[in-house]
C-alpha cells in the first residue's frame, strides 16, 4: 500500500502534508503535490493533515490514475520537504471544486527546496 494525491490538491497545494512526511517523499508541481510511492513507508500521517483531503490510501478503489500520475511526475518534480509560501492566494476558493484535472494540471515543475 502507499497513499496518492489526487486532483483535489490541484491549485490548493497547501504543504501541511509535506512538514510531517517522516521520509519526504513528496514532490512538487507547478500547482500540485504528489507522493513517490516507491518512497512512501505507508504511515499515514499525510492524510489527515491535507486541508483539501487530496491525499488516500492506494487500496480506495478508483484511484489508479492517481497512483500512475504520482509515479510518473515523482520521478521528473522536485523534492519538496518543507513548507514556504507554495500555497495559491485563492487555495481556499479552489478547494472542494471537482474536475481540477482537466481544467487547470500543469505537467510542469514547482520549485522545490
Amino acid at each position: 500500500m502507499t497513499y496518492v494525491v489526487t486532483d483535489a490538491c490541484i491549485r490548493c497545494k497547501y504543504m501541511d502534508c509535506v512538514e510531517v512526511c517522516p521520509v519526504d517523499c513528496f514532490y512538487e508541481g507547478e500547482n500540485m503535490l504528489v507522493i513517490n510511492p516507491s518512497e512512501c513507508i505507508d504511515c499515514g500521517v499525510c492524510e489527515p493533515e491535507c486541508p483539501a483531503e487530496a491525499i488516500l490510501p492506494d487500496t480506495e478503489s478508483n484511484l489508479e490514475q492517481w497512483l500512475e500520475l504520482n509515479t510518473t511526475f515523482s520521478a521528473q518534480w522536485p523534492n519538496v520537504t518543507r513548507k514556504l509560501n507554495q500555497t495559491p492566494a485563492d487555495a481556499d476558493a479552489m478547494k472542494g471544486e471537482t474536475g481540477k484535472y482537466d481544467k487547470y494540471f500543469s505537467p510542469e515543475p514547482g520549485a522545490g527546496d
